[in-house]
């Protein structure tokens, strides 16, 4: 029984509808079919995520998805989605499962940060005719300068990954995310001189070629982990948390556990792989740090372990711990950070904005002198160059791309990744769907939207009168307030727009 009305519709004009089938084989919901007998096409709007597949493919433009105008009566405490929620659960008696992030209407803090341009004192650069810096290093910075007997500088530093520019590719596991999804990420990070993150999913083997442009992660439920996976990368992350939702281990439903996804995860195929929300040997800094060493140890003190966290109330102390067990990077996310699937509830009532936790986890470390022990890695709503830029200002070393990267690729935002149905390729592992994503022209969208943002990040730190990000990092003087509160302006440290 159907309580509720399909929140999209399809609208098809059957003028222009000459019934190719062509949205018959391209849904993989099942929403078109061909009525031989009638020589008309049908559409089931109930079974439409409006990924815009059938839209985007349509040979005469015959079909669009629009809202419905079908409503509930006018209530503000019963809004439409809580109530279609109730009725899925009283229909199902399950959790509620989502993907992509969290929608919901809480402030976009990004857009309340305004930059500082230069003018007349401190004169702007143009980035096309002088130099302009956007490499940067991820890892420890030692503070003391050592000179041989000649005088020259000993290089002291300890082992850093070295970007080309300050973004990377976030951790989308293989089995969440496709193969060719994966080797679109691996290719473009190669290219650009940046790096790419397993998930918690492993290492296919195809792709250990793009190591030195690989972060491998390690999560509670040690999938894929061994000594050569933990080689075959450039740094190493322990995933402790994830943004969209803090304080809940991983699960990918057996259906997409198939495959080379089943080998490379090293647990059987068909069956869920849960990482369970604690890891059963961390329960304090002091075991967090023998985890950290023990990985070094792993891997020959040649690798930066990275920490990754959800963002939440007191993150800045558990960046604090963090800094101090031994850990190189410290990566936040935010909770509007993506991911394949996520409790409802959890996703969109837990966490905090990364803005908020960025500002706060880099005035904690400085304030307690170990701000150069770490660097500070962001993920969770970057949508563009400017909120690279701010975070940076705010005091980020780098940023994730997540969510940025899966919309170059063609991905449309549907949410129904839990459901392996992707239609653009992207997290599915269906066959017939995976092909339809060519890493030739995935990665070569990747690339170009990381090279169109870093041209915009030269352009606005030229317009700011800084030529590099290590000048930009933690600057916050660059940034002012705007329809921001007293305290909200005290946490990011900053001035209110016209001060």
């Amino acid at each position: 029984m159907h309580l509720s009305y399909p929140a999209y519709e399809v609208e098809r004009n059957e003028s222009r509808c000459i019934t190719c089938g062509a949205c018959v084989r391209q849904c993989a919901n099942g929403v078109h079919d061909y009525d031989e007998e009638n020589d008309v096409m049908l559409s089931d709007s109930s079974k439409c995520v409006n990924c815009h597949r059938c839209v985007s493919l349509c040979p005469t433009r015959a079909l669009k998805i629009v809202k419905s105008d079908n409503v509930f009566k006018e209530n503000y405490h019963w809004q439409a989605s809580d109530i279609e929620e109730i009725y899925l659960q009283a229909e199902g008696g399950g959790m509620l499962l989502s993907s992509m992030g969290n929608p919901r209407k809480y402030p976009i803090y990004w857009d309340k940060l305004l930059l500082n341009a230069s003018q007349v004192t401190n004169p702007s650069i143009d980035p096309l005719r002088e130099p302009m810096e956007t490499k940067t290093f991820l890892g420890k910075k030692n503070t003391e300068i050592i000179r041989g007997e000649d005088g020259r500088i000993i290089n002291n530093l300890p082992v850093n990954l070295e970007l080309a520019m300050p973004m990377m590719f976030a951790a989308m596991s293989y089995g969440a995310i496709s193969y060719n999804a994966h080797e679109s990420l691996a290719r473009a990070a190669a290219e650009l001189g940046i790096f790419y993150n397993t998930g918690e999913g492993g290492l296919h083997r195809d792709f250990y070629q793009y190591g030195s442009h690989t972060i491998v992660q390690v999560a509670s439920g040690r999938f894929g982990v061994h000594k050569d996976y933990l080689n075959a990368g450039s740094a190493i992350e322990i995933k402790i948390g994830q943004g969209a939702k803090p304080g809940i281990g991983g699960h990918l439903p057996g259906y997409k556990n198939v495959g080379d996804i089943s080998s490379t995860r090293m647990i059987p195929e068909g069956s869920d792989a849960i990482s369970p929300a604690p890891h059963h040997d961390i329960y304090s800094i002091e075991d967090l740090r023998q985890l950290v060493f023990s990985l070094k140890e792993a891997t020959q003190y040649k690798k930066p372990v990275c920490v990754k966290i959800s963002a939440v109330h007191n993150v800045a102390a558990i960046a604090s711990g963090i800094a101090r067990s031994g850990a190189d990077i410290i990566a936040i996310d935010g909770f509007r950070g993506g991911t394949g699937a996520a409790p409802t509830r959890i996703r969109d009532s837990v966490g905090i904005p990364i803005e908020l936790a960025l500002a706060s986890v880099d005035q904690r470390l400085r304030d307690e002198g170990i701000r150069e022990n770490v660097s500070v890695v962001v993920s969770g709503s970057i949508r563009n160059s400017t909120d690279i830029v701010k975070a940076i200002a705010l005091g980020a070393d780098a940023v994730y791309i997540g969510t940025a990267a899966l919309l170059a690729l063609g991905c449309h935002l549907c949410r129904s990744c839990h459901t392996g149905k992707c239609n653009w390729g992207i997290s599915t592992q269906r066959p017939e769907l995976v092909k339809r994503l060519n890493p030739d022209i995935g990665s070569k969208r990747l690339i170009n939207l990381m090279n169109a943002w870093n041209h915009e990040i030269m352009e606005i730190m030229g317009g700011m009168g800084i030529n590099s990000i290590e000048a930009l990092r933690g600057n916050r003087l660059m940034l002012r307030g705007v329809g921001l509160n007293d305290k909200e302006l005290e946490i990011f440290g900053i001035r209110h727009a016209g001060e």
